[in-house]
């Protein structure tokens, strides 16, 4: 009897994550089974142009009695209901000389911040992958510019800003709560936790390897191809070795930027371009408005030298679905108890994204 050989698209297997010194458990042969799972309503775009309900509209009442503006490109406001805010007291720290349970095990921290929401267009029915390439732009614009507003405000009015989180939450999947096309930006006087372990890790791939974890990564996948999606000048899109969810994704900067504040015209044209071929891949895949969260990492406000040194710009994208416009993972059982697990590997997303169109969005084709 011949012995079998080891396949990683077959048999069982653990992969690392550097980012976050972190494993997660793959199960490709799991993939083969039928699945009698939960069913959702798949999403059909029927949203109006204009919503004269919706919080976000042009010139419409926000929830607070605030009106917008009649905006006509990307429009930012601080979040009426914000999850930090300035005006609020200091919280004084206990005494860690006494060496009690309390201050052993009950470690606290007040936060302080701002939060902003970032309408991407004045139209309600629109998403990434909709919008035209220049809009895209004006998004990216829109980023940078309050990356270096907030930067300023911290350096010139000693505002408590060190970390501007900038995310978008698309589809209802993802308890996004209002359909109109919008990101929010959530800036703490701390480093979260997810950026500060990646940039830790940063500094010690450096210190072990005299070189950044980012660098090798891209000169890797670029030479492996087989978790490549997408590619320009400035940046290649992969499904991450040590994924979790299906159809995971990494945006990186190919040439090594801290932050977006560094991105020159070409580079914001090409951060636009590659989101909007990404996002139509996305949409393609199963017909579907296609959920996700999606985020940037990239230097603290005002980086410290080894901050500066350590950080390199990138994107996460974390969409839930998995088999279809209505079936989706879930991290659940194992998942939660012992650590993450996945199914289809890697590899299988990304030649499933890479063979998409990502320049004709499917309801064109409609």
């Amino acid at each position: 009897m011949t012995a079998e050989e080891f396949d990683f698209s077959s048999h069982s297997h653990r992969r690392y994550n550097p980012l976050t010194d972190s494993w997660i458990l793959v199960s490709p042969h799991r993939a083969k089974r039928p699945w009698l799972g939960q069913q959702e309503a798949a999403y059909k775009p029927t949203a109006p142009l204009y919503d004269p309900k919706c919080y976000l509209c042009p010139g419409n009442k926000r929830a607070t009695g605030n009106l917008n503006p009649r905006y006509e490109s990307t429009y930012i406001f601080p979040n009426d209901y914000a999850a930090v805010r300035l005006d609020q007291p200091i919280l004084p720290q206990n005494d860690s000389s006494e060496d009690n349970l309390k201050n052993r095990l009950l470690k606290v921290q007040s936060v302080r911040g701002n939060c902003f929401v970032i309408c991407f267009s004045p139209n309600h029915n629109l998403t990434i992958p909709q919008m035209k390439q220049s809009d895209l732009v004006h998004i990216v614009n829109s980023w940078q510019a309050l990356t270096d507003d907030l930067s300023r405000e911290a350096r010139e009015n000693h505002k408590p800003f060190k970390y501007v989180q900038i995310f978008e939450n698309k589809g209802t999947a993802m308890g996004c709560s209002n359909l109109h096309p919008h990101g929010q930006a959530w800036c703490l006087e701390s480093i979260p936790s997810e950026v500060s372990q990646e940039l830790k890790s940063f500094d010690k791939y450096k210190r072990e390897h005299n070189t950044d974890l980012f660098a090798d990564y891209v000169k890797l996948e670029s030479r492996e191809k087989s978790r490549v999606v997408v590619e320009n000048e400035s940046f290649i899109v992969v499904v991450p070795y040590w994924a979790i969810w299906p159809f995971e994704t990494l945006v990186i900067s190919k040439k090594k930027l801290a932050s977006i504040s560094q991105f020159n015209q070409m580079v914001k044209e090409d951060l636009a371009s590659i989101l909007k071929q990404l996002t139509i891949k996305y949409d393609n895949l199963f017909e579907t408005s296609f959920p996700y969260s999606m985020g940037i990492h990239q230097a603290p406000l005002n980086a410290t030298g080894d901050e500066l040194s350590n950080s390199w710009f990138h994107m996460h994208f974390y969409p839930p679905l998995l088999r279809s416009a209505t079936v989706r993972k879930f991290l659940v059982g194992f998942e939660l108890l012992g650590e993450p697990q996945r199914d289809l590997t890697s590899e299988q997303a990304a030649e499933k994204l890479r063979n998409l169109d990502g320049q004709i969005h499917y309801l064109q084709r409609l």
